[in-house]
C-alpha cells in the first residue's frame, strides 16, 4: 500500500485541475497512444491466460509470437471497407497495422501455446516453461 501525504491546498484542491487530471488519464488510456488490442492477463496454476479484444479481425489478419521465452507479440492489421464515395461522420475505431508486445511474468513454453479466436476475442493459453516452475530441493542431513 502506498502512503501519501494529504495536502489541503494541493493540485487536487482546484476542481479544474482535478478535472484536467482525470481527462488526461482518460486520454492516456483511450487516446491516440493507447495500446491496441486491449488485454487481460491472468495466471492459473502453471498457465498464463491472455485475452485480447480484436473485433473484426480474422485469423489470417493476426500473427502471434513468443520470443526470448517471455515476450508475447501480437501483430495484425485492421482493415475497413468503406465505399469510395462515402463521407465519414465519425471514426472512432482505429485501422491499419498494429503491434503489441507484452513482457510476460515468467518464461513460457513456445511449443505449448493454444490460441483461439471467437466472437472478436483472441484467447491464448501459455504454459509455464519447465525452467520457471518451482523445484523442491532435497535437504541432506550429515
Amino acid at each position: 500500500m502506498r502512503l501519501s501525504r494529504w495536502q489541503m491546498f494541493g493540485p487536487s484542491w482546484n476542481p479544474l485541475e482535478a478535472f484536467q487530471s482525470e481527462m488526461n488519464r482518460l486520454f492516456d488510456r483511450w487516446g491516440g497512444e493507447s495500446a491496441f488490442p486491449a488485454l487481460n492477463v491472468w495466471e492459473e496454476n502453471d498457465q498464463l491466460h491472455v485475452e485480447a479484444e480484436v473485433p473484426g479481425l480474422a485469423l489470417k489478419d493476426l500473427e502471434i509470437y513468443v520470443t526470448g521465452g517471455n515476450t508475447l507479440t501480437l501483430k495484425g492489421e485492421r482493415k475497413f471497407s468503406v465505399p469510395e464515395k462515402s463521407v465519414w461522420h465519425r471514426q472512432e475505431r482505429g485501422q491499419g497495422r498494429f503491434v503489441r508486445a507484452l513482457t510476460l511474468p515468467y518464461p513460457v513454453d513456445a511449443e505449448k501455446v493454444d490460441a483461439r479466436l471467437e466472437n472478436g476475442v483472441l484467447s491464448l493459453t501459455l504454459t509455464k516453461h519447465e525452467s520457471a516452475r518451482p523445484r523442491k530441493i532435497p535437504v541432506k542431513a550429515e
